[in-house]
């Protein structure tokens, strides 16, 4: 069943874990961050133009001014491991908890093994550069990028939170959460695609990162066209979240990566990969025989997880096959509300002509109800992780629970 009969394409090597992004420090040591040498009427420029709020704007100035103790460019000297030092590893690499020793910043850092020509590498270093100009409250922080030893280095932001494909390996996720999740989610990738002219590529729970201060942030996204080429062959699991047209090696558009997020939106809903589609006994499983339309955050406790307990597992080959010729993943009925499951099947038309773009995601009944009911992220977060909250939140006193 792993033949390629359809010559459908392999998702790209774009690496599969997550660089996460450290929880912002208090708000009022911003005026301590040494900020000298940022052009504050360009910054607040910026900031205006990507409509952040002053929370956000606050955030991003305290990261940009950590950012310039650094100076100059980064070395593998730059750094020491830390004892909790992996955090995950994936397609091409590992991520890695580092200490900047100069700065005393904590970091997330990517390390991809590339056995390419010198003229190569620096190309890729070069492309990468272009993450220094992604500054943005949905968007993961960018330290820096070097060449040592064989592997390509990628410093960003560390979130204590993790991605949520590590969350997932706990509990599900409450649609609640992913109301608040999703709108910050599509945020991000509309500011990469305005400001930026760039399309993510790779939108998956791995991607997705949470913090001790709420904040939600995308990482991993398609910069670097050399890298992107140069990686293509390291894909390895028994995941896709590639659409169907790009398995069928049609040209990547935004509405490739709206895909990517509805069939992750259905996994962190009902806790597994939904392809193939989890038969009843394995719905009854996850979600016992509920009958209430809509689940809360607290009635998500307490469920028992499929964890391998689903469908068999597919070769890749005849799970691609089946993204492209069988119907799309959906919410099962009477869970979850009806305005979460049509945004999702929304998400996954097969047709990508017929799928929502971003305006008609952000403009959508579940968003707006999102948007006007704020969710308790940071204190989701701390319970599920077991941290401290680095800002007050609702759920602070069950957070060691």
């Amino acid at each position: 069943m792993s033949k390629n009969k359809l010559n459908l394409t392999l998702p790209p090597g774009v690496a599969d874990n997550q660089q996460p992004v450290s929880p912002s420090a208090p708000l009022s040591a911003a005026s301590d961050a040494g900020c000298d040498k940022l052009s504050v009427a360009s910054l607040q420029e910026q900031l205006d133009r990507v409509g952040m709020d002053d929370e956000q704007r606050k955030r991003m100035e305290l990261f940009l001014c950590q950012k310039e103790k650094i100076g100059g460019e980064l070395s593998d000297a730059d750094f020491e491991k830390m004892k909790d030092g992996e955090l995950g590893a994936g397609n091409g690499g590992v991520v890695m908890k580092v200490k900047h020793k100069s700065s005393g910043l904590i970091m997330a850092r990517k390390l991809i093994h590339l056995e390419v020509k010198p003229a190569i590498k620096k190309q890729i270093i070069r492309e990468l550069k272009i993450l220094h100009e992604c500054n943005h409250a949905h968007i993961v922080g960018f330290y820096g990028a070097f060449y040592s030893d064989g592997e390509i280095s990628i410093c960003m932001e560390y979130m204590d939170g993790g991605s949520l494909d590590l969350i997932l390996q706990k509990t599900r996720i409450p649609e609640p959460m992913l109301g608040t999740i999703t709108a910050a989610v599509v945020k991000g990738l509309i500011y990469l695609r305005e400001q930026h002219s760039i399309i993510h590529r790779d939108v998956k729970p791995s991607n997705i990162l949470v913090n001790s201060a709420g904040e939600i942030k995308i990482c991993d996204f398609g910069v670097s066209g050399q890298l992107i080429d140069s990686m293509a062959n390291s894909f390895v699991g028994t995941r896709s979240y590639m659409s169907p047209e790009r398995l069928q090696g049609t040209q990547y558009t935004l509405q490739s990566d709206i895909w990517s997020l509805g069939l992750s939106l259905v996994e962190m809903a009902i806790g597994m990969y939904p392809i193939p589609a989890p038969d009843a006994k394995t719905l009854a499983s996850i979600f016992g025989p509920r009958s209430q339309a809509t689940e809360t955050i607290e009635n998500i406790e307490g469920d028992v997880f499929a964890n391998g307990n689903g469908p068999r597992p597919m070769a890749i080959f005849e799970l691609l096959d089946y993204i492209v010729n069988e119907p799309p993943p959906t919410l099962p009925a009477g869970i979850f509300s009806d305005a979460f499951k049509d945004f999702v099947d929304r998400c996954l038309k097969k047709n990508p002509n017929e799928r929502g773009d971003f305006k008609m995601l952000m403009d959508h009944q579940w968003i707006k109800k999102a948007e006007s009911e704020p969710v308790d992220i940071a204190g989701w977060v701390c319970k599920i992780k077991g941290l401290t909250p680095t800002t007050p939140t609702r759920m602070a006193s069950n957070s060691a629970s």
